[in-house]
């Protein structure tokens, strides 16, 4: 089967050129003007934009929580994906405590065998065994692994300290891996949270209050100092604060390979919506939690500038009967929400069409940044050679977003009423469409 895309306005990273894209055994063999028909399905794109698959760094699906797993398996989860403009996801290997790395990534990779989207992983070292150094060099080199994801916080559970990090950092560097890490100061958040409660403070309000962008601007400061001592790249994930990104700054400054990734709730919205009834509050419980407006703003010249390098969704989305788990303790509010599906409208949105982004850009930050950091062969560019994951974008179409009509599996969705600009009309994968129109199909 071979598929042509006429008149084409393609947008790689560094380029935005006319032409046509032809299609054969699921790569793109043929970028030129004119080619001639002959293929088995053609398409007509004239004054749409043709970019490459979104890729996103940074979903949880399926994941077990005390609430129960998470509203989105990867089928559901890779669906809305799909519908967004999103061909390429990576989720998350976090072991049990005492289970060999190796084990829970061929556990996670089972799992993920009903996702439609391409799935790829990040593995999480949770603790540090004899074994641990030598499970992630197999991981590396027999698994093709290039990231690790270590966290700073919840240290209760699955979060490790400093002495830990400095082991995962060194080793993932000497094996060329790349560690990704959530960075918040573990400490004070659990002594505000728990302050909080004793003194009869149970509203979702509480959370960001428990969480203050000190926090995140600490670890992160401490996450420099190791990597520039240790001679390592390090990556932090869902950035949230001003003050944060401008530790990032300053450590890129002093040489230290530094790579930031923020997400869309905090370059859409502010902490103002926690200050409401529970049912409304709570589905904007995520950590980090949603910021202030100079957050916001400071964000989007983080994306505008290039200290900002991928956009992931940190999708986790609960239904709100499993939020209300923690009805009367916001400590026991699921944290996340969903947003997969919506990454690619709403940056086009505040981004492009509010002109504080170029479709180069936009491009750079969905899908072209995530493939090399990745290394995510054959994604990311629209060359000859390359997958033929693909969006047609149509720019001038309109929706409102709302949970009645979204594609994920919840019954809440935190940009509820938000119009947006731009829509994945076409979505392409493999060389197959698999979404055209208001139809999926897969």
């Amino acid at each position: 089967m071979s598929l042509l895309i006429k008149n084409a306005r393609i947008v790689n990273f560094n380029e935005i050129k006319d032409g046509d894209i032809l299609i054969e055994r699921k790569k793109i063999i043929r970028i030129d003007r004119n080619i001639s028909s002959g293929s088995d399905q053609i398409i007509d794109a004239q004054g749409k934009y043709v970019i490459p698959g979104g890729i996103d760094t940074h979903v949880h699906f399926a994941l077990p929580t005390s609430a129960g797993l998470t509203a989105d398996d990867f089928l559901t989860g890779s669906r809305a994906a799909l519908w967004g403009g999103t061909t390429s996801v990576i989720d998350f290997v976090t072991p049990l405590p005492g289970q060999s790395l190796i084990e829970a990534y061929l556990q996670r990779v089972a799992e993920a065998k009903e996702a439609l989207t391409n799935v790829f992983f990040h593995v999480s070292p949770i603790e540090w065994t004899a074994s641990t150094a030598d499970e992630m060099k197999t991981l590396v080199k027999e698994h093709g692994i290039t990231s690790f994801k270590v966290y700073m916080a919840y240290k209760n559970s699955i979060g490790i300290d400093d002495t830990v990090l400095i082991k995962v950092l060194e080793t993932a560097g000497k094996l060329d891996a790349l560690t990704i890490v959530h960075c918040e100061n573990d400490e004070i958040i659990e002594y505000l949270r728990n302050k909080y409660f004793s003194q009869g403070k149970t509203e979702p309000l509480y959370h960001p209050l428990s969480r203050p962008d000190d926090a995140e601007a600490e670890a992160i400061n401490r996450l420099a100092l190791y990597a520039g001592t240790l001679g390592v790249s390090v990556y932090a994930v869902h950035v949230s604060t001003e003050k944060g990104l401008e530790r990032i700054r300053q450590a890129r400054k002093q040489g230290v390979e530094f790579y930031a990734e923020t997400c869309p709730q905090y370059l859409t919205l502010t902490d103002e919506v926690y200050d409401a009834p529970f049912d409304q509050a709570a589905k904007y419980v995520m950590s980090p939690p949603l910021r202030k407006e100079h957050d916001r703003q400071a964000l989007w010249d983080g994306v505008s500038d290039g200290t900002v390098h991928t956009i992931g969704t940190d999708h986790c989305s609960f239904t709100m009967e499993q939020k209300r788990q923690g009805i009367n303790d916001f400590r026991k509010i699921p944290n996340g929400a969903g947003g997969v599906e919506h990454r690619l409208e709403l940056l086009y949105t505040l981004g492009v069409a509010s002109g504080k982004i170029d479709m180069k850009r936009f491009v750079e930050i969905t899908s072209y940044n995530a493939a090399r950091l990745f290394r995510l062969q054959g994604k990311g560019q629209i060359r000859e050679g390359f997958d033929a994951d693909l969006v047609i974008w149509n720019a001038e179409k309109r929706h409102i977003i709302s949970s009645t009509t979204h594609k994920m599996n919840t019954d809440n969705n935190i940009y509820e009423g938000l119009e947006v600009i731009g829509q994945a009309e076409t979505v392409i994968l493999g060389g197959k469409i698999v979404k055209d129109g208001g139809q999926l199909f897969v």
